[in-house]
């Protein structure tokens, strides 16, 4: 297997700026054909409900369903599924849900209020959704750590209702993924996917119920679908193929570092990696620790095209600049792999999960270190944060007037409401004010 080229940018060279925008760059064009085909679909489910359903079940997954209460597992299923896991599955599988559970538990608002000197009393009451939507790959892609990431921080929000879905094509199911939805407190699964499954859970169909948001990733068809029915729910976000980039002070063995670049390469084709050191050597070194240890993994051709096409070592003349450049970028996983991560993090202010320090690889936050894997991608991170327990709770503002409260604050609201010209504004203010 020949040696691969990975591109190269220096953050002195005068056109740094618009190299770096260039790398960046992602077709992101909403391709208007399969735009058209999920509308399509959506507007049949919500005709048609479980009938479409099932329709594009057997169509696209191979299946032989002619009712739609044959698309749910029952909680036999699911408890048989952990039951039978390896030991040293269910042992990892149970560790990671014990983490993940335990960083949630910190993530909780909780409701607060205070009384004004007037006895007004303003405050913020915290709700769970009452059901929400759980989108998990099937197929060839079959991720129980995506089941854990997004539903234990449902349920330790106090979600009421969490209803998974999963294709299974031919009717093959991942006793991995069905075992997470048991050890995640699942409440309902059914074994369906695509535009389809994300329609059924934005409108409900006679057997699915309908859901206040949708969580979880899935293919072009899916994000597309989750895109088109925002508004209708909520969702977690539209996330762009995976990323990661790390700051290495040269000092970290290249063979970690270039397995660390892989680790995200080997996702998919698009998947972006990129190291930024000051040590013009040591990108060399990780460049020959790639060629060398490349051949040898399974993913080679996806690692290969990822790394050649959207991957890129980055020359700075130290470290604040390589930090000026992770704001710039602001990446989906981000390795301060230095010696005084700490100092490094502190100017770091656009990053959706931060590892710090040589022994801290990006796989371990996928799998188990506790914070959640959902995270923003394709920069924004500049605005938006990972998913946790927040997302699946929502504030409502409390206001309780006092008497001379409603007097005082009538007369700003009168005020200001003719000047906007809204005088019945006004006047549902103008009515509780005390009379002199």
């Amino acid at each position: 297997m020949s040696d691969i080229t990975i591109t190269r940018l220096n953050a002195s060279s005068a056109d740094f700026d618009r190299q770096l925008k260039d790398l960046l760059a992602f077709d992101e064009t909403d391709d208007l054909e399969i735009h058209q085909r999920v509308l399509a679909i959506i507007a049949d489910v919500r005709k048609n409900g479980d009938k479409a359903v099932i329709d594009y079940t057997n169509r696209f997954d191979h299946r032989a369903i002619t009712e739609a209460s044959e698309l749910e597992l029952s909680p036999e299923v699911l408890k048989s599924a952990w039951d039978g896991l390896p030991a040293d599955q269910a042992l990892a599988l149970q560790t990671a849900a014990d983490r993940i559970r335990a960083y949630a538990e910190h993530q909780k608002m909780e409701s607060w209020q205070y009384t004004e000197a007037d006895g007004t009393v303003l405050g913020q009451k915290i709700t769970p959704l009452d059901r929400v939507g759980l989108y998990v790959p099937g197929g060839k892609a079959a991720y129980p750590s995506s089941v854990l990431m997004n539903a234990l921080p449902a349920k330790v929000a106090g979600v009421g209702e969490l209803i998974m879905v999963v294709p299974t094509p031919h009717g093959e199911t991942n006793q991995l993924v069905l075992a997470a939805a048991y050890l995640a407190d699942v409440d309902r699964v059914f074994t369906m996917g695509g535009a389809q499954a994300v329609a059924a859970l934005a409108y409900g169909t006679e057997t699915i119920p309908a859901v206040a948001k949708i969580v979880g990733p899935g293919n072009i068809y899916v994000a597309t679908a989750k895109k088109l029915v925002f508004g209708q729910v909520g969702i977690d976000m539209i996330a762009g193929p995976s990323e990661i980039l790390i700051i290495c002070d040269g000092k970290t063995d290249p063979d970690w570092i270039a397995m660390d670049l892989f680790s995200q390469a080997e996702h998919d084709e698009n998947a972006q990696a990129i190291l930024i050191s000051p040590d013009e050597a040591y990108l060399e070194a990780v460049q020959q620790s790639i060629n060398k240890i490349l051949p040898t993994m399974e993913r080679s051709e996806i690692i290969r095209t990822s790394l050649t096409t959207r991957g890129a070592f980055i020359k700075v003349n130290d470290l604040n600049t390589a930090v000026n450049v992770v704001n710039i970028i602001a990446p989906e996983h981000l390795e301060l792999s230095v010696e005084n991560p700490e100092e490094l993090c502190q100017n770091i202010r656009h990053a959706g999960a931060i590892f710090m320090g040589r022994y801290t690889a990006e796989a371990l936050g996928d799998y188990c270190a506790g914070p959640n894997h959902v995270l923003p991608t394709s920069s924004t991170a500049r605005f938006s944060s990972p998913l946790g327990v927040y997302d699946f709770q929502k504030r409502s503002s409390l206001i309780n007037c006092s008497q001379t409260g409603a007097d005082t604050l009538g007369k700003t609201a009168s005020v200001l409401a003719r000047g906007e010209s809204l005088t019945a504004h006004a006047q549902s203010a103008e009515f509780r004010i005390k009379s002199d």
